[in-house]
């Protein structure tokens, strides 16, 4: 079988094609995921640009439909059995707007629950991590044929990292993620600093030298390029994130004490995640009051519902034809569309 799939979080379909036999082509955009499967894709496609290089509405409408009609074309090439996505970023849109065009068959990986791409109406299964998320995708937005998976496989990518010491010494890592706005960084530096501990800052979403005017003390190191950060995560004697799903797998997994700030995302699947593991979530303006007591996470069970969740998708693929449909449609994209308006 010929699978097509868009790879923005490649981590999460890593161990799928790594117990897989089928053959993959991966959709994408950026060398990113290429260094996380290597040769488990048969090609890589170029998906086009990333909206976060774009400008104002009329070109980032433009650069969606040019890249819609790049992934069309694609799989004009590609000629898959069925498509693979997952997560809520824009190549989420285009792969299955593009699916619909080519009428081929598409199946979603959900793990942002509550703020979904709208266009997850037109995948012909979705999939949630439980039965409670299932039943708040299929009454909140209409969606008709969401199968429980029971895990992030995620997580199982994690577990088998080769993890390395980076020899930095002690240290507190800061990690600036989608759920930060730019402008609660400044407040939040000076937050960190006041804890009077050696900090390590990877500012991800945000320009280092934006991060790095910021900076007011001696002791606060702001990281540049590529960095190994599951390796900087597990070294670290804390870890302080605002980001989403994907470090609160990995801090979970990895055991190390950490902290999710409380972000724009107030409503998140990563905050019950973190909740349920463990992890306290907080304003900035109250770490020095939780900093002190902060226990590694417990996280036991969630390697075994990885597993789990893998083997369940590899089911659905070898299953698709039999189990696809019905789509959501028309009316659960107007519902995750107007949703969606309390996350921006």
């Amino acid at each position: 079988m010929a699978v097509a799939a868009e790879l923005a979080p490649a981590k999460t379909f890593h161990p799928l094609m790594q117990g897989s036999e089928h053959e993959y082509h991966c959709l994408c955009h950026g060398v990113g995921v290429r260094e996380v499967l290597g040769n488990l894709c048969q090609e890589y496609y170029s998906m086009g640009t990333s909206r976060s290089r774009s400008g104002g509405r009329m070109e980032i409408a433009y650069l969606v439909l040019r890249d819609i009609a790049t992934t069309w074309r694609h799989l004009g090439r590609i000629e898959p059995d069925l498509v693979l996505t997952c997560g809520n970023a824009g190549d989420v849109r285009k792969a299955i707007a593009a699916s619909y065009l080519r009428g081929k068959g598409v199946l979603h990986v959900e793990q942002d629950i509550y703020n979904p791409i709208e266009m997850i109406a037109f995948a012909d299964i979705v999939t949630a991590p439980s039965t409670r998320y299932r039943d708040y995708l299929e009454d909140e937005y209409l969606l008709e044929n969401v199968e429980v998976i029971g895990g992030y496989p995620h997580a199982l990518y994690v577990s088998r990292l080769q993890i390395e010491d980076p020899g930095i010494g002690n240290y507190t890592l800061l990690v600036l993620g989608g759920d930060l706005r730019k402008r609660d960084i400044p407040d939040l530096i000076s937050g960190v600093e006041s804890l009077g501990r050696r900090i390590i800052v990877v500012p991800f979403r945000f320009s280092p030298h934006y991060v790095r005017s910021l900076v007011g003390s001696e002791k606060t190191e702001v990281l540049e390029g590529f960095v190994d950060l599951p390796s900087l995560m597990a070294s670290a004697d804390l870890v302080i994130y605002g980001a989403g799903m994907g470090l609160t797998i990995e801090a979970a997994v990895l055991g190390v004490p950490a902290i999710k700030l409380r972000g724009f995302h107030e409503r998140h699947a990563s905050v019950d995640l973190a909740g349920e593991v463990g992890i306290p979530v907080v304003d900035s303006a109250i770490l020095e009051e939780v900093v002190d007591d902060v226990k590694p996470p417990e996280s036991s069970g969630i390697l075994e519902d990885a597993e789990r969740a893998v083997k369940k998708l590899m089911v659905l693929i070898d299953d698709f034809h039999e189990i696809a449909g019905p789509r959501g449609g028309l009316r659960s994209m107007r519902r995750i569309w107007d949703a969606r308006k309390g996350f921006r």
